[in-house]
């Protein structure tokens, strides 16, 4: 597995990646510089580790819209082959909301997420 160095938030880290990989976790990397810088320019959180956690549900909460846009959209017919069985788009959207429910509750202190 191949390491490569990042930045995040002024920050290096050694990554492992797997071959082939780098340009999608530079990708993701970039993703989460932007959120935490925002969260930390916006000025109203200063711990690194509440930005973390802010930047992520925010992050998560990005991903379960756009994949509750995408199963509301209609998809193309599947065939049988190509159907993958016990995927329920809708029990993981629930999942996803109740999980950002707990993790407010947790946060509760920070007022609101950015």
């Amino acid at each position: 597995m191949k390491q490569i160095e990042v930045q995040i938030m002024g920050q290096s880290y050694l990554l492992g990646c797997p071959e082939g990989g780098e340009a999608q976790l530079r990708e993701a990397v970039d993703r989460v510089d932007a959120a935490m810088c925002k969260i930390r320019d916006a000025g109203k959180v200063k711990a690194r580790d509440r930005i973390a956690v802010l930047a992520s549900l925010n992050l998560a909460f990005d991903l379960a819209a756009q994949q509750a846009a995408a199963a509301a959209a209609p998809a193309p017919t599947a065939s049988p082959a190509t159907a993958v069985p016990g995927a329920d788009a809708g029990e993981d959207d629930a999942k996803a909301a109740q999980l950002i429910q707990k993790l407010d509750q947790a946060l509760a202190g920070d007022d609101h997420l950015l």
